[in-house]
């Protein structure tokens, strides 16, 4: 799963009993308190599991196979199901069979066509079996019910908004501007929703589902579509199979008037697997812009694994309202509407490091799965560290340099914000709290620095000998060491222990001398962290010295609190480049003259190092200085020629003009838009208001990049404020959703009530997609603490439209911004009923009653928005 932040706590799930209507209720409980697993009473049984130890749950059933039948009331929201389970005891024999079936309607359970006794309190099914089974005996179980998903009470987390499994959106086509669809999401534990299961990622199970549907609509779940067959009702019947076993938080399904895209990939035995794109119809034109590079990426992932993609076909989904960043169904992945994206707002942005993240999934998490969610990192730190793999292959190591620093950033803010763990975590208080900054960002960089220490060819086949043993299995993290021991032969438990079994990463200060006389240069390496809280770290790693001679690269190991490196240096000291191949996960303090920045710009062929080079190299002002920013004006990559144009305002004298020249044609031609914006914003602070109003209309009129026409508004306002509010009316029809917040952000400070009417629509109509949303909902937020009272009347109204159709970010953002409003409220009314004491203390009742009426208004405004917080808090 790709998760985006980490915000919103989870709530407790209350459920009431059902019991089976057919039979005494007391014969029922009498049974089943005799029906053991293993010869022990069964509660007693749970009740053993230590408090504070999440332990893999315990395998007493060995599920076979799942065959589903489904069919929906779209109006009710109901899911009327048919499931068969083949089943067999794990070892111990067993007459009884226990599954997770959250808030069902339970109809019959049925066995060789016998009814069977059972008992259900709305969250697990107990059910009674005709005898005593052992290890060698399957059976099959007839359940018939009835899923209600919009009936039980749910909750969610910051990660994953909502644990109700199956999501019904716009069932009734009450809303003119969404396609009605139901989707399912199944982890962590809300497959269960939706179908009687063992609702752990330590049990497989191989499936099949018939969907049944009005003949308008596609279908799609896991396995291949192996038949689909018209009924006299005019609906139809789908049939997909899937004949490997996967988790059963794995199962999807998802159904809607989709548009199919066509696409392939070629196994290495010449044999073509499908690779369909499902989007809605006015995304038909853009499916492949957004989805092509996936053919590619299977083919480079079937290589670096070694294993060719193992599983039936990959079909790919964008649905509305959904619940977290996406979800690697196998071979049916989910994403959330933000992956929506035309041709032009391509050039911005693209999710290929989500789809690579979701397609690796499929090794690491469906081919082998984590036997616990304490060892989550299984899943998710090998998704993250595909993101890395596939820039570096696709894109070159600088941008997967860049974006890894971005997942390290992300770490530290997500451990500073919600504190530290160890990555391998068995006392969570709710397994959603796996799903943070350590599980994936962490474990990402940890992986790298596996990659770095082993070297590529061992911790690739490391890689490969890991999901070759354990495939179609779950697995936990000793099988990973083990599987890198048996590659390399070394013991690898310091390196797993340290960063898997602990917590924290290290904290570096380093200290430099030259010796000139003995030819050398000595490193004072201090681990400065809490030795209380975290580990003395061990860290192998690569340090350079550039000399008269050349670089040359030392291979040096941190193990101590204090560490003093000696190394030999030939003529003239130029720098030292400390973790030269910058793979660390530390934060690391190192001030060292800003020639030796310069020197290391023009040294190394990593991002990081060339970056800070130019942030610390130019804060002298030098002749070097001064070149290094011109030079790095034309680095090859494009996030160094950004920050150099932020350094550019250092420049002086013939580099000023030299500089400004470079910049000028940046805006217009320079690859990437990111620049183009950065350079915009250089030459809106440096050109005199006639050339910077002509720049910023020729951008705005030729510029394909919604990103740099945005910024190019934003700066217009401040130069011809009239003129920017006349172009952005012409712009508000845009489709885009990029433009439409760049749009809003202009109007967020230069617009008024006339303004309003915009804002309704783009916040009720749900337009905004993925970060649009966040962005939409604080350029509204800023807009409307601007405006007169008699606009906050309506702004509940739009943000509970934006609550119930905004989406994944939408919720996750909605709780602060409820709060900055309602704070604003609070001090106008603060303010309201100074003014009313000071009118009435100077005997002026006429305006005192003015501002009471104004009082009333905020008020009332204030007591709506308070209805609407307090809805929020409780979902």
């Amino acid at each position: 799963m790709n998760r985006m932040y980490w915000l919103v706590g989870l709530l407790l799930i209350n459920s009431c009993g059902v019991f089976n209507k057919d039979k005494n209720e007391t014969e029922v409980n009498d049974t089943l308190e005799s029906a053991t697993e293993d010869g022990s009473n069964l509660e007693e049984s749970y009740d053993e599991t230590p408090k504070i130890y999440r332990a893999s749950e315990t395998i007493f059933t060995d599920l076979i196979h799942t065959k589903l039948e489904v069919s929906f009331d779209w109006s009710k929201s109901w899911m009327f199901g048919k499931a068969t389970i083949t089943a067999k005891p794990h070892f111990y024999a067993t007459d009884s069979l226990f599954l997770d079936a959250k808030g069902m309607e339970i109809k019959s359970v049925v066995m060789n066509g016998s009814n069977l006794l059972y008992k259900y309190d709305g969250e697990n099914l107990r059910i009674k079996l005709d005898k005593k089974y052992t290890r060698t005996e399957k059976y099959d179980i007839v359940i018939n019910y009835v899923a209600k998903p919009d009936e039980r009470e749910t909750s969610g987390s910051a990660a994953i908004t909502s644990d109700k499994g199956l999501y019904f959106i716009n069932p009734t086509g009450a809303e003119q501007n969404k396609m009605p669809q139901i989707w399912t999401q199944g982890e962590t534990e809300s497959s269960s929703v939706w179908f009687p299961t063992v609702d752990q990622p330590n049990a497989k199970t191989t499936q099949e589902i018939f969907i049944t549907v009005d003949q308008k609509f596609a279908t799609l779940s896991n396995g291949k579509l192996i038949k689909s067959t018209a009924n006299s009702n005019g609906t139809r019947t789908d049939h997909w199979k899937q004949d490997l076993p996967h988790a059963p938080y794995l199962f999807m399904m998802g159904i809607g008037e989709f548009k199919v895209v066509k696409d392939s990939y070629t196994r290495s035995n010449g044999q073509k697997m499908e690779v369909n794109y499902y989007v809605e119809p006015e995304w038909e034109a853009h499916a492949k812009a957004i989805f092509g590079e996936t053919p590619a990426m299977i083919d480079f992932f079937s290589k670096l694994t070694k294993i060719e993609y193992p599983w039936d076909k990959y079909h790919q989904i964008v649905v509305r309202e959904y619940v977290s960043g996406a979800m690697e169904n196998t071979g049916a992945v989910i994403f959330g509407d933000y992956a929506y994206k035309t041709d032009r707002e391509l050039l911005d942005e693209n999710d290929q490091s989500t789809i690579a993240h979701e397609l690796f999934h499929h090794w690491f998490g469906d081919l082998v799965t984590c036997e616990s969610w304490s060892n989550l990192p299984l899943n998710e730190s090998f998704a993250n560290y595909s993101q890395y793999l596939w820039d570096e292959y696709r894109y070159g190591l600088d941008e997967a340099d860049y974006n890894a620093e971005q997942e390290a950033n992300g770490y530290f803010q997500s451990a500073s914000n919600s504190g530290y763990h160890n990555l391998i975590w068995f006392d969570y208080d709710d397994k959603e709290q796996m799903f943070d900054g350590h599980s994936y960002n962490k474990g990402g960089r940890i992986l790298h620095m596996l990659r770095n220490y082993l070297g590529d060819e061992a911790f690739f086949e490391g890689m490969s000998n890991y999901l070759n043993a354990n495939k179609f299995k779950a697995a936990e993290i000793h099988h990973l060491r083990l599987a890198f021991e048996e590659v390399c032969g070394q013991d690898l438990n310091w390196f797993f222990n340290q960063w898997f079994f602990d917590n924290g990463h290290p904290s570096l200060q380093i200290e430099q001398y030259f010796s000139e006389a003995n030819q050398e240069v000595i490193l004072t390496v201090n681990q400065k962290h809490d030795l209380f809280d975290f580990p003395l770290f061990k860290l192998p790693m690569q340090v350079a010295v550039v000399d008269d001679a050349g670089t040359r690269v030392h291979d040096v190991v941190i193990d101590k609190v204090e560490n003093k490196i000696i190394l030999p240096v030939k003529g003239k000291l130029k720098t030292v480049i400390f973790d030269y191949q910058q793979m660390l996960l530390a934060e690391i303090t190192y001030e060292k003259p800003a020639q030796e920045y310069i020197a290391q710009y023009y040294a190394s062929n990593r991002f990081v190092a060339r970056r800070d080079a130019i942030l610390y190299g130019t804060a002298e002002d030098s002749p070097e200085g001064q070149q290094l920013i011109l030079d790095a004006l034309k680095d090859p990559f494009w996030k160094i020629r950004e920050e150099a144009i932020v350094k550019a305002v250092f420049l002086t004298g013939e580099n000023q003009k030299t500089g400004l020249n470079i910049i000028r044609k940046l805006v217009t031609t320079d690859s990437k838009s990111q620049v183009r914006a950065a350079a915009l914003d250089f030459l809106s602070e440096e050109l005199e208001a006639l050339e910077l109003e002509k720049v910023l209309i020729d951008r705005m009129d030729k510029d394909q990049s919604y990103l740099v026409i945005g910024d190019a508004l934003a700066r217009f306002g401040v130069v011809n404020p009239v003129a920017a509010m006349q172009k952005a009316k012409l712009l508000e029809n845009e489709s885009s959703s990029k433009m439409k917040t760049g749009v809003a952000q202009l109007y967020a400070t230069q617009g008024g009530k006339e303004q309003f009417p915009f804002f309704e629509k783009l916040m009720t109509e749900s337009k905004l997609q993925g970060y649009d949303a966040i962005y939409g909902l604080n350029s509204f937020t800023l807009f409307i603490i601007r405006q007169e009272d008699e606009l906050l009347s309506k702004v509940t109204p739009i943000l509970r439209a934006q609550q119930e159709k905004g989406g994944f970010y939408a919720k996750m953002f909605m709780p602060q911004v409820t709060a900055y409003i309602f704070e604003n409220m609070n001090s106008r009314i603060a303010k309201s009923e100074e003014l009313i004491a000071s009118y009435e203390k100077s005997n002026d009742p006429a305006l005192a009653d003015q501002v009471r009426k104004k009082l009333k208004l905020q008020q009332a405004s204030l007591a709506e928005l308070s209805v609407f917080a307090a809805e929020i808090e409780k979902q």
